[in-house]
């Protein structure tokens, strides 16, 4: 499962309106998004990329049990959303399914919102479908190593002069700071993992930021990625690494929010940069995703929301 993008900039209004539980952007906020989507390009290839890693997760899950396994694709503010993805595996006589969302780090705003589509698909549905979730899997041995391996490749795109003094900062999309006072462990997982994949890259120093933040008058989660730049500059640090922790796949996020603006920051402040490549649907990656899957399997009442 994934966020999910629109498919044309005529979906763009549709799409932020769903997002925004039913209330359209301003034309302003509006205007503002169709110019970063024809910066990228008019269309994010999320979609495509989601559907590449399900159909590559299936395969290699499929040949460690030894019998086939389907793949199936549900958006949260796209088609095909994830309810009526539920209801046509019902339909397709599906018994057993583990429920993996393309973010690693748990959040009540993301992978509890994910969980709750699918059953409100089941419900729907009428029909009942054993259900494993996952959680989380931010410190998934895999998925670290996956991370530390495009840290590593990432510095050494910096100048030589920038490489040995240089700061890798792990991103996420920021959330309302709300879920601070409920307990939610975002944060924390996000520090674990940037502590894991540093650990693993044998990285000297690291730090986490948050990216993205909502157009909303709501504080949002901090500090800002363009911040931390302006401020390692400021400090005299030649070079800044962004690794985009909270995210699998290339998107909007990621290739306006650091790709663009992040970068524009960096040249701003005299800093070098670099952004690590994101996983998509890397080999690597989908062994990990796949190992992720089968371990659920095994031990499906590990997930905190059981079985539907």
């Amino acid at each position: 499962m994934a966020y999910g993008t629109p498919e044309t900039l005529d979906d763009l209004e549709p799409y932020y309106t769903h997002i925004r539980g039913g209330r359209p952007p301003s034309p302003e906020n509006l205007a503002e998004l169709t110019e970063r989507y024809r910066l990228i390009g008019e269309r994010s290839p999320l979609n495509v990329i989601t559907r590449r890693q399900a159909v590559g997760t299936a395969q290699r899950l499929a040949a460690r049990l030894g019998r086939p396994v389907a793949a199936y694709v549900g958006c949260k503010h796209a088609r095909p959303f994830i309810q009526d993805t539920v209801r046509r595996m019902v339909r397709d006589g599906i018994r057993e399914a583990v429920a993996l969302v393309m973010a690693p780090q748990y959040s009540i705003m993301s992978v509890a919102a994910y969980h709750k589509a699918v059953q409100e698909g089941l419900a729907s549905a009428g029909a009942g479908m054993d259900v494993t979730y996952v959680d989380h899997w931010h410190l998934h041995p895999g998925f670290v190593a996956a991370l530390a391996r495009r840290v590593r490749s990432a510095l050494l795109e910096l100048p030589p002069a920038a490489r040995d003094g240089a700061v890798v900062v792990f991103t996420a999309h920021s959330l309302p700071q709300r879920i601070l006072q409920q307990g939610d462990p975002y944060d924390r997982h996000l520090k674990e993992t940037a502590d894991a994949v540093a650990r693993e890259a044998g990285l000297r120093r690291w730090q986490t930021a948050y990216q993205s933040a909502g157009m909303t008058s709501d504080p949002w989660l901090g500090p800002d990625i363009c911040d931390v730049i302006r401020d390692l500059a400021a400090e005299g640090v030649p070079g800044v690494v962004v690794c985009p922790a909270g995210f699998v796949a290339d998107h909007l996020e990621v290739f306006y929010d650091l790709d663009i603006e992040a970068r524009d920051a960096a040249a701003e402040a005299g800093i070098a940069f670099a952004r690590t490549a994101s996983l998509n649907d890397a080999p690597d990656f989908l062994d990990a995703l796949a190992d992720i899957a089968a371990g659920a399997l095994a031990a499906p009442a590990a997930g905190a929301a059981g079985r539907a």
